[in-house]
């Protein structure tokens, strides 16, 4: 069993100014996402200028920040909500969620997509195989702030399951940090790689939707639920995985569309 490095959740402190390491986390994955979009820019024939990436970042960051806290309240606790409004506007006692993060970056991309005149997947396209590494610097920030922990794993048979301080006495599974390596690492690498190709409209969006959508399913097998939730179907399905699999679905279709379609052609991305 190894120890849970029990990491000061203040990253940086300089008088009463504190910097939170969920906050760093948040600014790694918004300034990695600004880098590889400037990267992918640059290419000849791209159709992206400096000017547009930039505000293409900040209008994704909107969408983060807004559609993740606004889906948190809305699809986990929602009954809180009831009893207290104003609850939605203070995002310092934590909540946020990756599926209304999702709809809120689409709502912003169309927001954009309709003031440079461009179409809607071709942005989606474009941003898809930049997401996962901010989805990464969000885990290791769940990791460290000891939250969003697994369930309970047997030492003997998991060496690295550890004991979270704010999850009782037994030891278990990191799942923040299987999550940080199949919806982040990894699904970067099959979409970067992916999407360095010519491929038809909407593939690139479709692989991210399935990927995301199987990668999550997986990593919750090995994540507690919400405990004001639990299990959402069966006993045994929980919320993350009931919301991931219209994501797969919708995936799915969007890629059979994308091969089939005549007039989606290919494009760089």
């Amino acid at each position: 069993m190894l120890t849970y490095p029990d990491i000061d959740p203040v990253a940086v402190a300089i008088g009463p100014l504190k910097i939170h390491w969920y906050g760093l986390m948040y600014l790694l994955a918004f300034a990695s996402a600004w880098g590889l979009a400037n990267y992918r820019a640059r290419r000849p024939a791209s159709g992206w200028t400096p000017e547009q990436v930039s505000d293409l970042i900040f209008y994704g960051a909107m969408g983060v920040i807004l559609g993740g806290r606004c889906g948190y309240v809305l699809l986990y606790n929602f009954p809180q909500f009831l009893q207290d409004p104003l609850w939605l506007l203070r995002v310092w006692e934590g909540g946020m969620s990756f599926h209304g993060g999702l709809l809120g970056v689409m709502a912003a991309l169309a927001w954009f997509g309709h003031k440079y005149k461009k179409n809607f997947f071709d942005v989606a396209d474009f941003v898809a195989p930049l997401v996962p590494v901010g989805l990464m610097f969000g885990r290791f920030g769940n990791f460290i702030g000891g939250e969003l922990w697994g369930r309970v794993a047997d030492p003997a048979h998991v060496p690295w399951a550890m004991v979270f301080p704010r999850a009782g006495d037994l030891p278990r599974h990191p799942s923040q940090l299987y999550q940080a390596a199949l919806e982040g690492f990894l699904l970067f690498v099959i979409l970067w790689f992916y999407s360095s190709r010519p491929r038809p409209q909407k593939a690139v969006s479709a692989m991210f939707l399935i990927g995301y959508g199987l990668f999550r399913t997986i990593a919750e097998f090995f994540r507690e639920p919400d405990a004001h939730i639990g299990f959402d179907l069966f006993g045994w399905m929980s919320r993350g995985q009931l919301l991931s699999l219209p994501m797969i679905v919708i995936g799915v279709i969007l890629l059979v569309i994308a091969y089939r379609s005549p007039k989606s052609g290919e494009q760089k991305v």
